[in-house]
């Protein structure tokens, strides 16, 4: 087993084009085609860290926060950043990090969040936009299913929790073959006419080469014809935070204590208490101060994430209860997704989860 082939694990569920344009995801140190021993878990990359993965034989740490996230003009051991990137080089040890591209997936950071908090009939708080591709192809009536199926097998055609959708419309498709061209049907240099089948199909832009390759790979034209489509459309799969309901209301007290113990916090700041009940939740792991008014647009009873500002608070305005949790402890189990998506994949491989502390942050 090689790096690429455990990172592909980890991009299948939660792929690089997710991440936000200022993040640094992917393998950050290191060569796609070591041979790993065994692999470290962690939320962060410290020396600690590193020292773990020494004396315990692990060469690939994966990790949700980059190790290196701004541009490093040099490496000399000055910061911890540096003395992490140089002892990695020198021991042989990749470092891998997935960071808002696994939380922009439903099942990623605060998917987590909202399973601990048993919440039901959710959907994404700030879905993403401009992400989508509508696919327009016409193929000989004929091939049309084979097709399809190619495509569909390459990821075109999911709508939530719907696969091998398409449009698919009949008419009538005209070309005439140069003399240098090597037809599929009809003859160079004559007009001709062929039924054909119209297919739309919606994908992910981050699918778009490999929904192109089945394309090319499956129709039987010499020079098929097809468009990519941009789409408005938001993409309620994907984006920042959950929003969801918890199975019975609770006040808000009871629900600032089950947090606590949900999250086995050693502090927990919020706003003004009042006679509201909880029911439906937002949530965001991470710093997600920013998605408040998403939170209060979507009629939420409280909005859970971390890294909340003083003034920030104010913002709430009794509209919402604000439960800020701390941004290691909202993000505290994404070891354990990690973990899950690695050994279902290969359960016998070896596989550790850091015992090392990394929060920097201590409570008195």
């Amino acid at each position: 087993m090689i790096v690429s082939e455990v990172t592909q694990w980890i991009e299948e569920f939660a792929p690089l084009q997710l991440q936000e344009s200022y993040d640094n995801a992917g393998l950050l140190v290191g060569e796609p085609t070591t041979e790993v021993r065994a692999v470290l878990l962690t939320i962060d990359v410290t020396e600690a860290v590193v020292d773990e993965a020494i004396s315990n034989n692990c060469n690939l740490i994966i990790a949700h926060h980059p190790l290196i996230f701004k541009g490093l003009k040099r490496i000399t051991g000055k910061s911890d950043i540096e003395r992490c990137v140089l002892k990695c080089i020198r021991h042989h040890i990749a470092v891998y990090a997935a960071h808002t591209n696994i939380d922009n997936v439903a099942k990623g950071v605060s998917g987590r969040m909202a399973d601990l908090l048993g919440l039901q009939n959710r959907y994404i708080l700030q879905p993403k936009t401009d992400i989508l591709l509508k696919l327009v192809t016409f193929v000989p009536k004929l091939h049309s299913y084979a097709v399809r199926e190619a495509l569909f097998a390459a990821g075109a055609g999911q709508i939530g929790n719907y696969d091998s959708c398409s449009f698919n419309t009949e008419g009538i498709g005209t070309f005439r073959a140069g003399e240098e061209a090597e037809p599929f049907v009809g003859l160079q240099g004559e007009l001709h006419s062929e039924q054909e089948v119209r297919i739309e199909l919606i994908l992910p832009e981050y699918l778009k080469n490999k929904v192109l390759s089945a394309l090319l790979k499956a129709h039987p034209y010499e020079e098929p014809a097809f468009d990519f489509i941009p789409l408005k459309n938001s993409w309620n799969q994907v984006g920042a935070g959950i929003v969801g309901e918890l199975p019975d209301e609770m006040s808000e007290m009871d629900f600032l204590l089950k947090l606590k113990n949900v999250f086995s916090l050693q502090t927990l700041r919020y706003t003004e208490l009042s006679e509201r009940k909880v029911r439906r939740v937002a949530l965001c792991g991470g710093s997600g101060s920013t998605f408040l008014s998403d939170a209060i647009a979507a009629n939420a009873d409280v909005y859970i994430s971390g890294d909340f500002k003083y003034h920030e608070f104010f913002d709430a305005e009794k509209r919402i209860l604000i439960a800020d949790i701390g941004h290691f402890e909202s993000e505290q189990f994404t070891k354990d997704i990690f973990y899950e998506i690695i050994t279902k994949k290969m359960p016998k491989f070896a596989v550790r989860i850091s015992e090392i502390k990394t929060n920097p942050i201590n409570y008195l």
